[in-house]
């Protein structure tokens, strides 16, 4: 199927299969902070703005932002990861619960420094961003419960999430202990893997990095992107290359502006365009991305279709400032745009 030619109607029918979906995201939570303020001077203790705060806000980030994506279209979504017992820990268990997001597997350890991202945003752009984290893998012990939570849940799932920020959580053993027993029941595994974290994503369903990403999990030099992503040499190789490393039945490339190309076994790579009309901030987009793509192929949808989907989704919430999610209208407000 052409990317061009997926209907309305086909939209809307997967929309509604999203609904009785079940998902399990694991990884790197992090709490979002915003800044929000105004510049009117230069500090004259340095060359620096000086910000006057007019408020602030807090988001689901991280791993919690892709829960917070797939919940929009489906109520019935669960996150593992590791938070602290910290005043960031309290607010990022209230955020997730008033969203409806499921927290019997969210581990809490006194040791932990919640992770914490305070952007600082003045005339609509950010000034900076303070990381509060240190990152520290997890225990044998703290594995060990992780994968019991799973396999627990396991019969209410249809699909899990691997959601890597290469802050510690995900290890080689646990991410295949995860994915074997995931599998083993039939059900779907996705992962949006971190240059960072060198792991072998092998046999899972889908794995989606971004373009950078991509070249440095193949050991890639970077080069700059060809104007045609299905021209682009480079890009081709390392898309091959990880098909052949981790063997995945999908794996999706997210490339900015020029879109999303797929790369799937015995076919030839497809090129998703860009659906952006505007872009004012990046974070973000490549959680609405795997959220989407996974809840595509959960529902039914081939690897086009739900690349399709997720390039309409990820290009809507880059149109929006700071941690941003989207709605199921306006994720058909888009495929109606493109049709008229």
């Amino acid at each position: 199927m052409a990317w061009e030619k997926m209907k309305l109607e086909r939209v809307e029918e997967l929309l509604r299969k999203f609904q009785s979906t079940r998902v399990l995201v694991i990884g790197d939570l992090m709490l979002d902070e915003y800044v929000w303020g105004r510049v009117s001077r230069i500090s004259p203790e340095a060359p620096v703005p000086v910000v006057e705060v007019i408020r602030e806000s807090y988001y689901p980030g991280g791993a919690a932002n892709v829960a917070r994506n797939v919940r929009e279209f489906t109520p019935k979504v669960f996150v593992m990861g590791m938070i602290g017992e910290d005043a960031h820990a309290h607010k990022l268990r209230k955020l997730l619960g008033e969203n409806g997001i499921g927290l019997e597997a969210v581990q809490n350890d006194g040791s932990f420094q919640t992770i914490v991202k305070t952007r600082i945003i003045a005339r609509q752009q950010q000034v900076v961003r303070v990381d509060r984290e240190k990152p520290q893998p997890l225990t044998k012990e703290a594995q060990n419960r992780c994968v019991d939570k799973v396999r627990e849940l396991l019969p209410q799932l249809d699909a899990v999430i691997f959601e890597d920020y290469g802050k510690g959580l995900l290890q080689q053993r646990f991410v295949d202990e995860v994915a074997a027993l995931v599998r083993g029941e039939g059900k779907l595994v996705t992962a949006d893997p971190n240059p960072r974290n060198r792991l072998i994503w092998r046999g899972i369903t889908a794995v989606k990095p971004n373009r950078s990403e991509a070249f440095a999990a193949a050991n890639k030099p970077w080069h700059e992107p060809d104007a045609d992503p299905l021209r682009d040499r480079d890009l081709l190789v390392v898309g091959a290359e990880l098909l052949r490393i981790w063997n995945p039945d999908h794996l999706l490339v997210t490339l900015g502006e020029q879109g999303m190309i797929l790369f799937d076994k015995n076919k030839p790579p497809f090129h998703v365009p860009s659906r952006a009309r505007e872009v004012y901030d990046l974070s973000g987009a490549g959680d609405t991305a795997i959220a989407l793509f996974t809840l595509a192929l959960v529902s039914g949808a081939s690897a086009i279709e739900a690349a399709e989907i997720s390039n309409h989704a990820s290009s809507a919430v880059v149109g929006k400032l700071g941690t941003a999610t989207l709605t199921p209208e306006e994720l058909l407000e888009s495929f109606r745009h493109r049709d008229g």
